[in-house]
């Protein structure tokens, strides 16, 4: 790996990774600290809020592990996310159970709040039935807002990749809905 693979400047975590490379223990804790939200957010959407934690955990470790490994062509935060979408990929297919999280979606208007939340268990409900890599990828773009492009350095998959598995998930899941009685308005 090159030395400059965490050129100051490009990426603001890049001086602490370098230093968690050198075995700095308080570097380890301050990209932990930055980053352990957003790695926690993305576990909990792909492998469910009961497991988050399990996988937030397995992602530091297999990171720190591997941080050698990392060549700088994204910024840590990236390199991170790929490796969080990863590990819970993996804890899905290790323990065999699709498993959902609540969205945590808030209602725009009280009056309307039966409807939303009907709505909101139906979408979870739907969630939790489709491929957990379509799932991922849907959850990336619709709620976490990735562009195709960052959804794709994510999963070391091609932009195009991205593309048709979005719109399957979003296939899938209008399938599911329509199943469940809910219909397109």
């Amino acid at each position: 790996m090159q030395e400059d693979a965490f050129a100051p400047g490009i990426d603001p975590l890049a001086e602490i990774a370098a230093a968690c490379r050198q075995g700095n223990m308080a570097a380890r804790r301050q990209l932990y600290d930055a980053c352990s939200q957003h790695v926690y957010r993305v576990a909990a959407r792909v492998a469910g809020e009961q497991d988050a934690a399990d996988v937030t955990q397995q992602v530091f470790l297999q990171a720190f592990r591997s941080l050698d490994k990392f060549d700088g062509r994204s910024r840590v935060e990236t390199w991170l996310h790929r490796i969080a979408v990863n590990e819970a990929l993996q804890h899905l297919r290790r323990n065999r159970r699709h498993k959902h999280s609540d969205l945590d979606w808030e209602p725009m208007d009280k009056v309307d709040s039966g409807r939303q939340a009907e709505q909101k268990d139906a979408l979870e409900q739907a969630l939790a039935n489709i491929d957990p890599e379509l799932k991922s990828i849907f959850l990336l773009r619709e709620v976490e807002d990735y562009s195709y492009h960052d959804i794709a350095e994510s999963l070391h998959i091609p932009e195009g990749t991205v593309g048709s598995r979005l719109n399957r998930a979003r296939r899938d899941l209008q399938q599911q809905l329509q199943e469940m009685g809910f219909s397109r308005t």
